[in-house]
């Protein structure tokens, strides 16, 4: 599954503000954004993501999302770097 590919992951950036400065310096090669959470707090994301030709994998849960990066917390985006 998606979650499975951000844990083996080397480097990743945890959030929405940080992926999208990240973005916008060409580090990202694929972004991952949970679907359960506000439109409003992704949609920047997206956004840049699509304009910056970036990847973009939905998955189910920011729980799991989280998870998947060694967290207790929920992340709602998750950019995997170069």
């Amino acid at each position: 599954m998606s979650y499975e590919k951000v844990k083996q992951a080397d480097k990743t950036i945890i959030g929405t503000k940080q992926a999208v400065k990240a973005m916008k310096k060409g580090l990202v090669k694929e972004l991952y954004i949970a679907l359960d959470v506000e439109l409003r707090i992704i949609e920047l994301a997206r956004q840049i993501a699509q304009e910056n030709d970036v990847p973009i994998t939905y998955v189910e849960s920011k729980l799991e999302l989280g998870r998947a990066c060694g967290l207790r917390l929920s992340a709602a985006v998750v950019a995997i770097t170069v």
